[in-house]
């Protein structure tokens, strides 16, 4: 598990810098986006927009016949981000982001008819918007303290309607966050990451969930040693949910260089997972009597320059479970009491003149372990390829990815086949302020 973060483009350089981005493609899809970005040694701000729009693709038999069209995607966003230097030991800063549109999408179980007894197809699609406001305090407290305070609030609003039938379902999500981080150097080996963090969850929907509000307490801290024969970093979190109770949760890793172009990092990981409130509420497809997912990771590394343009990164990894939180073919989460997954991971580099090629393989072996059965909708092989080159102001590129069958079920009975997908593309900078760009799928 992991923590994602998003991150508005910012500006490096003095003045006003505008951009313009117009594509159009197949299946009536239109993407437009303007933006505006500048700033000074003080302050520093960017401005965009966006409209993405398709009609879709039709993925679906035909169950039924209003699975036969092709179901339109549309998202308008909004995205600003400000930020002032108010003197060498203190900065803060703003952010906001306003993302909304509509989603078609087919129901394979259709509808019914109460008066008629019959079954009909059904054209849902949801409205959305998410949006989200945060800012940030960043101070040098000294020459060897740096703290950071954030302040965060989200929204997740989903609308679900159907046109042809006066069905509707309300399921609307807030987060509030506050986050606090130290970081302290300990002398030129040692650094010492300290903070804590607090979020509380509220959803208001169409249909009375149990619990409708949660919130979760974290201290945490991290000490990090880079040395010349091995480097460490040693970490801890303890967070308390008030649905679920508490839990500590330890991380470490341990990094040796071989030599100048090899390294070998061991590591260790623990991860705790409360179900969310889809999980536990949502109706038809939840499970309100789910269990907390915990897991304990351990994985060896190996980083290697081989050449000059040649660099190889290989994971062998094993992560064991315990109440995974997996889905079936109803779509409701259920816990898996013990489970493991074994993997290998391997990464290849190379440049020739100006030829770049990258090759990524990934084998696991994910499984139940009371059945034996491997884990649904997990693929054991996947294989990529990407392979550039640059002439001049011109580029051309293509990108192939292989991936294995898998299983829809707990039981292994349903297979799901394997795929691959072919991507080529091709550019012309047409000056320094101009670039076309075609893409083939």
């Amino acid at each position: 598990g992991g923590v994602i973060q998003i991150f508005t483009r910012r500006s490096n350089t003095p003045g006003l810098q505008p951009r313009l981005r117009i594509a159009a493609g197949s299946h009536q899809t239109v993407q437009r986006s303007l933006g505006l970005s500048g700033g000074n040694d003080a302050t520093r701000f960017n401005l965009g927009a966006s409209l993405d729009e398709t009609a879709g693709i039709d993925s679906t038999g035909p169950s039924f016949a209003s699975d036969g069209d092709h179901d339109a995607y549309r998202n308008q966003s909004f995205n600003l981000s400000l930020s002032h230097t108010f003197s060498e030991r203190f900065e803060a800063g703003v952010n906001l982001l306003d993302s909304r549109g509509r989603s078609e999408y087919d129901n394979p179980f259709g509808g019914f008819d109460p008066v008629t007894f019959e079954s009909f197809g059904q054209k849902p699609y949801t409205d959305f918007s998410v949006s989200s406001l945060g800012s940030y305090f960043a101070a040098q407290l000294s020459d060897a303290w740096r703290s950071r305070l954030e302040l965060a609030h989200s929204e997740n609003r989903d609308d679900k309607r159907d046109k042809l039938s006066a069905e509707r379902f309300v399921f609307n999500t807030y987060r509030d966050q506050l986050t606090w981080q130290n970081d302290l150097a300990l002398g030129e080996r040692n650094t010492l990451l300290i903070g804590g963090d607090w979020y509380e969850d509220r959803v208001h929907a169409s249909t009375d969930f149990t619990e409708d509000s949660r919130w979760n307490r974290a201290v945490f801290a991290q000490h990090r040693y880079q040395g010349e024969q091995f480097s460490t970093e040693l970490g801890v979190r303890h967070d308390r949910n008030q649905q679920f109770g508490g839990q500590t949760t330890w991380s470490g890793s341990l990094t040796v260089p071989l030599n100048a172009d090899n390294d070998v990092l061991l590591s260790y990981s623990e991860g705790f997972r409360a179900p969310t409130f889809n999980d536990l509420y949502y109706p038809q497809y939840s499970n309100p009597n789910l269990d907390p997912e915990h897991s304990k990771s351990y994985e060896l590394q190996w980083r290697s320059q081989l050449a000059t343009t040649t660099r190889l990164e290989a994971s062998l990894y094993r992560t064991d479970l315990r109440d995974a939180i997996v889905f079936g073919q109803d779509s409701i989460p259920r816990n898996v009491a013990s489970a493991r997954i074994n993997g290998l991971e391997m990464a290849l580099s190379q440049q020739w003149a100006s030829w770049h090629a990258q090759l990524g393989m990934a084998l696991i072996d994910p499984r139940d372990r009371d059945t034996g059965h491997t884990l649904a909708r997990r693929a054991r092989r996947t294989l990529s390829l990407d392979l550039d080159r640059e002439f001049g102001r011109f580029s051309a590129g293509a990108s192939w990815q292989a991936v294995s069958s898998s299983y829809d079920d707990e039981a292994n009975r349903n297979r799901i086949g394997g795929h691959s997908l072919l991507g080529l593309r091709g550019s012309w900078a047409a000056s320094d302020e101009v670039k076309l760009e075609a893409k083939l799928d």
